[in-house]
């Protein structure tokens, strides 16, 4: 996270305690414009990034405890030809009882729980000015999101973002991944927050997701956990030789039950 150095001020404590003013509506819609450019610009440099990714899903028992874990751990990558792909390093048997794994999961993994709100993708959301928070002790405009319509087999997100409002980034989502279709009307999606971390100075990058919820199946509530961690970015460059160990499957899963986001 970003370090602050506190300078000493001497002020009034009536200016000290002063909030700022709501912005207007024309403010707000410019805040907007703007981290959604910088969103966009992120995007852009993000996918000439390498990292390592991590996930864990557990079923918790009734004392909390894992009953059943789905991991998977991956190299998100280059070829030697410069194109991105992910080769999975660690995925040890899938121990799941209670749900299955998803096509929409994988989605959400992708896509959703490092959601990246771009200037392409703003008239697809409606985006509701909430306020001001502090993150972390970083200065926050709050926005909530929603998704104007949805397409089958498209996944969007819905909750609140954090903006931080000098460099005009999303620094934390909560909320959780939704869609439409058969398919996923029997699934059930849990909520999550993820935070991000200033990497190179310049864009801030996903780097923790963790979800504490409970799936209300029709067969019944089953606990869940989830962390996704996302570390070791670094800038792939044309010229760099990136050599890595044999590729290791992906676990089929175990059975298909209830189906999890």
């Amino acid at each position: 996270m970003r370090a602050f150095v506190l300078p000493i001020v001497l002020m009034t404590a009536a200016a000290a305690q002063t909030p700022p003013s709501a912005p207007s509506e024309a403010e707000i819609a410019a805040i907007i414009d703007k981290f959604a450019a910088k969103e966009a610009e992120f995007a852009t440099a993000r996918e000439n990034y390498t990292y390592h990714q991590k996930y864990r899903f557990d079923e918790l028992g009734p004392n909390g405890r894992s009953a059943g874990k789905l991991e998977i751990e991956a190299d998100i990558v280059f070829t030697k030809q410069g194109k991105r792909t992910e080769r999975v390093t660690y995925a040890p048997m899938n121990t799941l009882q209670m749900v299955g794994f998803t096509a929409e999961d994988e989605q959400d993994i992708r896509n959703v729980q490092p959601f990246v709100l771009t200037t392409k993708e703003l008239p697809n959301y409606n985006i509701r000015y909430v306020g001001r928070e502090n993150v972390d002790e970083i200065s926050c405009f709050s926005f909530a999101v929603k998704p104007k319509k949805m397409i089958e087999g498209q996944r969007y997100f819905e909750g609140l973002i954090w903006v931080d409002d000098r460099d005009m980034q999303i620094v934390k989502t909560y909320g959780r991944a939704v869609g439409i279709g058969k398919r996923v009307a029997a699934q059930r999606f849990p909520k999550f927050e993820t935070y991000r971390e200033q990497i190179d100075g310049k864009y801030w990058f996903p780097t923790y997701t963790v979800a504490n919820d409970t799936l209300n199946f029709d067969s019944g509530p089953v606990p869940v956990k989830m962390v996704i961690q996302y570390k070791d970015y670094k800038q792939f460059k044309a010229e760099s030789t990136i050599t890595f160990g044999d590729e290791v499957d992906k676990p089929a899963d175990k059975k298909e039950p209830a189906k999890k986001q």
